[in-house]
């Protein structure tokens, strides 16, 4: 997949649409569930499927085929769902409504044994809670989280994607892990 990830880029990058349209399916939804997790916000995420795709377009002539087309991808939008929840922060209030039901779809892996309706009130409530968690770690350790279990990537491909080093990536996740533990601990029956 790389190698036509690289063909498709140099392409792109030589004027070809139809070789960018190709990078564009292989990789919206991937970018649109990352900031949709990173944002909370199915507009912003939108926007920024959008600005991100704008990037790469205009910086394909930086892209260094020697290294994963996804890692330089995801570091593109990586970056603007950072950048977008740094703005956030400048204009937040605390009477702000989340829209009804964002944001309760993507934890639903969370396992079910009954069908019973005490617990599917249960598992919403535990991801309605793993949810809000998620919002309040800080920034540093909240890219970090959500691309290694919500992304399952690995923590060499977190760094790739960060532009870190691996023995920082795993320190911010184990403390990513270890603030969001400490959150749920007050909810019994929770436990990460």
């Amino acid at each position: 997949m790389n190698f036509v990830e690289a063909r498709l880029a140099k392409l792109a990058r030589n004027g070809d649409r139809n070789a960018f349209e190709e990078l564009v399916e292989l990789y919206k939804d991937k970018i649109f569930h990352l900031a949709y997790r990173m944002l909370n916000n199915k507009q912003e995420a939108e926007d920024a499927v959008q600005e991100t795709f704008l990037r790469v377009y205009t910086n394909l002539h930086r892209y260094d085929e020697n290294q994963k087309f996804s890692t330089w991808i995801f570091r593109i939008g990586t970056n603007l769902c950072i950048d977008k929840l740094r703005r956030r922060k400048n204009t937040y209030s605390l009477d702000a409504e989340l829209p009804d039901g964002e944001g309760n779809d993507f934890y639903a892996m969370l396992p079910s044994d009954e069908d019973t309706p005490e617990k599917q009130l249960i598992v919403s409530e535990t991801q309605e809670q793993i949810r809000k968690a998620i919002e309040t770690l800080p920034e540093k350790y909240k890219s970090v989280v959500i691309l290694r279990y919500l992304h399952d990537m690995s923590l060499q491909e977190i760094g790739d994607v960060l532009g870190m080093p691996v023995t920082t990536v795993k320190t911010r996740v184990h403390r990513g892990r270890e603030y969001l533990r400490k959150l749920l601990e007050q909810h019994e029956h929770i436990t990460i």
